[in-house]
């Protein structure tokens, strides 16, 4: 059964800086102080910390969690050398912000590119438009491209009726945070975009805003999907 990640957003009054790394402990423990919900969150987080659990147990079995190569690019720290995607990372679940199920599952077998976002982030704001061309151009080479909210349906759905967006947006929640750092986001900043081939391979992954001609070429030099 696919597993749910905590849905709690990070509280907007106190999002941090942009390109400062997130603290999603701290977060979690102001909104259960906020909204009563602490018994909820931890929750969520336990069902986050056993997938964690199980891609460990994977890993010791043959299966290994993302971590940078030594034989990644010296010259862009941000190619990948084709690390595979951590164990039951198919298997978790995400809602629309209408609070439907995602199909995050089908997303398997072609190219992606997935970007870590919250609408309290200017940076990530600012970039949208740029993930947006991409599927445009790239929707034809079988290119998907989803947007992962660390965020709430209710600012999220508001961002999107001013900012309109061809691609797929979903929740991550609290959960995000975690997922996000076994994909190699070390910082734990936003945004962060991570490009996945068709065979399930990490080729790709940014801390910090991009644009279509960086999309564009990594892109183009992966060749055909």
């Amino acid at each position: 059964m696919p597993r749910r990640l905590s849905e709690h957003p990070l509280p907007t009054e106190h999002a941090p800086e942009p390109g400062h790394p997130l603290h999603p402990q701290r977060g979690l423990s102001r909104r259960a102080a906020l909204f009563g919900t602490a018994g909820l969150a931890a929750a969520g987080a336990g069902a986050w910390w056993g997938w964690q659990r199980h891609a460990a147990t994977e890993a010791a079995a043959g299966a290994s969690p993302t971590s940078p190569r030594s034989t990644s690019s010296a010259n862009d720290p941000n190619v990948a050398a084709g690390d595979p995607l951590p164990a039951g990372f198919w298997d978790v679940h995400f809602d629309t912000p209408e609070g439907t199920p995602f199909n995050w599952a089908g997303l398997q077998g072609k190219p992606l590119l997935l970007n870590f976002w919250a609408t309290w982030c200017p940076p990530c704001v600012k970039e949208m438009p740029e993930l947006d061309r991409f599927r445009r151009e790239f929707s034809a080479a079988g290119w998907q491209v989803v947007g992962l909210a660390i965020d709430g349906p209710t600012p999220v759905k508001e961002f999107l009726t001013k900012v309109k967006v061809g691609f797929g947006v979903a929740l991550a929640g609290f959960g995000g945070t975690e997922l996000a750092q076994t994909l190699g986001n070390t910082a734990g900043g936003l945004p962060f975009t991570v490009l996945i081939d068709a065979q399930g391979r990490i080729r790709h992954r940014k801390m910090g805003a991009t644009h279509f001609d960086e999309l564009a070429a990594w892109a183009r030099a992966m060749g055909p999907a």
